[in-house]
């Protein structure tokens, strides 16, 4: 499939609707979606996309809006740890939080007819079996666990696998790397899901991680969101964004006052590669990923860096 045929530029003209709602009765709370796409385009493929601990469908517009003008549709879950929500620890559903968020990515693939079916003439422009999903933070875990990766338990054996064949790729953006003494004494006592096996993490990935983002959360310093590379046989790409800490430049969205190291070109190749990437992984332009790689490496002064395996 040509570029054209996929999408448009990054003047391309999009449409949002949102809120979206899927039935969730055994949730407690309806699981509501964003829906974003380009006007235009046929054989259009999708992201789902996960926000990160207390987001919501309408946080990342700086990734979105770039790749709905490249000719992804971008499907964007809330999560019952949102903001919005206000979930708080004292009720039941809290201590599985993690497990509900990989059972909301289920959902929402498997209802994404319904989904895209909101956006009026989208279902016969979308290819679904061309499906990304992505995910910054907390959702890295989330997707992670989408492509392969799985939750040591409290017996030191890997957990319940959530694999799912129709995901061809991912992007796993600030993912928390390994647990046990390389978290903090407060996350071991307090986030005990924070415990990845990433051996069976197959599924194509690019991995995004900012060098200044020292977590409180690990005893080790920001190489622990490498790990994720370093162990998924998967995780073909590794994008370092020099300066960077855990918002990657501001990737949640635009202006985004919350953050200590807002850097608009840092966003843009976040943007930039993850599309590329996507692009290649899924078989929409082929050398989409190279170009990308060739271009930054020519920058006279980069933001980034890019290696492969």
């Amino acid at each position: 499939m040509s570029a054209a045929s996929a999408g448009t530029s990054p003047a391309a003209q999009t449409i949002s609707v949102k809120p979206v709602v899927l039935p969730a009765p055994d949730r407690g709370d309806d699981l509501q979606v964003r829906v974003s796409a380009p006007v235009t385009g046929t054989d259009l493929p999708v992201i789902v996309f996960a926000h990160g601990f207390g987001g919501s469908m309408t946080f990342y517009d700086p990734l979105v809006d770039h790749w709905t003008a490249n000719g992804f549709v971008v499907v964007q879950p809330t999560f019952l740890d949102s903001a919005t929500l206000a979930v708080t620890p004292d009720d039941s559903r809290y201590p599985d939080i993690w497990r509900i968020r990989v059972d909301d990515l289920e959902r929402v693939i498997d209802h994404l007819d319904t989904l895209l079916a909101a956006v009026p003439g989208l279902p016969e422009r979308v290819d679904t079996s061309r499906l990304a999903a992505a995910g910054h933070s907390w959702a890295g875990q989330s997707v992670g666990m989408l492509l392969g990766a799985r939750v040591i338990g409290a017996d030191g054996q890997p957990g319940e696998d959530r694999t799912d064949p129709r995901v061809k790729a991912g992007v796993l953006l600030a993912t928390t790397g390994l647990g046990g003494d390389d978290l903090s004494p407060f996350a071991r006592e307090h986030f005990s899901f924070m415990s990845p096996d990433f051996s069976g993490l197959d599924t194509p990935s690019l991995v995004v991680w900012g060098d200044h983002d020292q977590s409180a959360l690990s005893s080790r310093g920001p190489d622990w969101f490498t790990d994720v590379y370093r162990l998924s046989p998967g995780a073909r790409g590794l994008l370092t964004l020099f300066g960077a800490e855990h918002s990657l430049g501001g990737i949640h969205g635009y202006r985004a006052s919350d953050t200590t190291d807002e850097n608009p070109a840092v966003v843009s190749l976040v943007a930039r590669a993850s599309a590329a990437f996507l692009k290649t992984a899924l078989g929409v332009e082929v050398d989409a990923w190279n170009t990308e790689v060739a271009a930054l490496a020519a920058e006279a002064e980069p933001v980034g860096r890019i290696d492969s395996k």
